[in-house]
């Protein structure tokens, strides 16, 4: 579909001949709104995995073989950071509890200093698929 307005936009481009040894081409103004579109489109397609979801991190905070414990520290979790979401997974044997959806490694950087005073057997930050929606300015075409 891109492609078809693409060549519909060259097509309504025009082209005078001056004389014998000379092209003039009129560019139509569309086709650089066009082309800032389509760059805006490929940027976020570049931070997103083949099925739709985007490519980001998480904090994992525990990864063990219980499953009480791993669902009383989500809970917790749930309880004092409302503003975060907390997933549980199970990968056999283990379950594992990730925590966030940051769309940076710096964000979630920080949240892994402020949790690693509550965790000291560790956390770290791993690369996961997460929920994101795009903001405004995500879609805005770029400079």
């Amino acid at each position: 579909m891109r492609l078809y307005w693409f060549v519909i936009l060259m097509c309504s481009t025009i082209v005078s001949w001056a004389n014998a040894d000379t092209i003039i081409v009129k560019k139509d103004a569309r086709i650089d709104v066009l082309v800032s579109k389509q760059i805006a489109v490929n940027r976020l397609s570049a931070k997103m995995s083949s099925g739709g979801q985007f490519i980001g991190y998480r904090i994992q905070l525990l990864n063990t073989k219980s499953r009480d414990e791993a669902f009383k520290l989500k809970g917790e979790m749930l309880q004092k950071f409302a503003d975060q979401k907390t997933y549980l997974s199970f990968q056999s044997p283990y379950f594992k509890v990730r925590f966030g959806n940051f769309i940076n490694k710096e964000e979630a950087e920080e949240y892994r200093k402020i949790l690693s005073q509550r965790f000291p057997q560790g956390v770290y930050v791993v690369s996961d698929l997460i929920e994101y929606t795009p903001k405004e300015e995500d879609l805005d075409t770029p400079q």
